[in-house]
C-alpha cells in the first residue's frame, strides 16, 4: 500500500504561488516508503529575505513536521525551487497518518470522526490520510478513537509529528 505514494514533480509547478503562499520541497528518506523521497507542501511566506516560512499543508509522508512549523527555506537553482533547510520552531501541532485496512470503510467517513474531535485532514487518496491535530486540541480522545478503530481492524495508524503536549496525552 505505502508504496502508492510515487511523486513526480512538473518543473513548470515548482514555481507555482498561490497569493502569499509557495511551494517547498522536502527532501527525506521515508522509512515509510523505504526510499528516498520528494514531497512539495505549502507555506506561508513569513520574512522572505531571511528564507522563513510557515508550514500550511499537512505532510503526508515527510516527518517530524507539523501545519504550522515555522521553518527556513533556500531558494535552489538546480531545482528551480525552494528547498527545506531546517524546522525553526515547532507550532505543537501533531500529525497524524492513518491507513484504511477493512476495504468496506470510506476514508471520508473515518476523516468525519476525527474532524468532530477538532483535526483537520486531507487525504492522499481512498485509503490513506493524514490529520493535523491542533496544539490547543486535547490528544487522549483522539488516540483513544484511534487505538478503538485500529483494535476493531478497521484503521492502523501512525504518529510520524507528535508534539510534547500530545505525547505526554497518552
Amino acid at each position: 500500500f505505502w508504496n502508492c505514494y510515487d511523486h513526480h514533480i512538473n518543473n513548470k509547478d515548482l514555481m507555482e504561488t498561490d497569493g502569499n503562499f509557495v511551494k517547498i520541497q522536502f527532501n527525506f528518506y521515508s522509512n515509510v516508503l523505504e526510499e528516498q523521497t520528494v514531497e512539495t507542501l505549502w507555506a506561508e511566506v513569513i520574512d522572505p529575505k531571511a528564507g522563513i516560512y510557515e508550514l500550511n499543508s499537512i505532510p503526508f509522508y515527510a516527518p517530524d513536521l507539523a501545519s504550522g512549523d515555522l521553518i527556513s527555506a533556500v531558494y535552489d537553482d538546480q531545482e528551480e525551487m525552494l528547498i527545506y533547510k531546517e524546522t525553526i520552531s515547532y507550532s505543537g501541532n501533531s500529525t497524524i497518518q492513518v491507513v484504511i485496512l477493512d476495504k468496506m470503510t470510506i476514508t471520508n467517513d473515518v476523516r468525519e470522526i476525527f474532524q468532530g474531535l477538532g483535526c483537520a485532514t486531507e487525504k492522499f487518496k481512498e485509503g490513506y490520510f493524514v490529520m493535523d491535530v491542533p496544539f490547543a486540541v486535547a490528544y487522549s480522545p483522539i488516540r483513544a478513537k484511534l487505538m478503538e478503530l485500529s483494535e476493531q481492524g478497521i484503521i492502523d495508524y501512525a504518529e510520524p509529528c507528535l508534539s510534547a503536549k500530545h505525547g505526554n496525552a497518552t
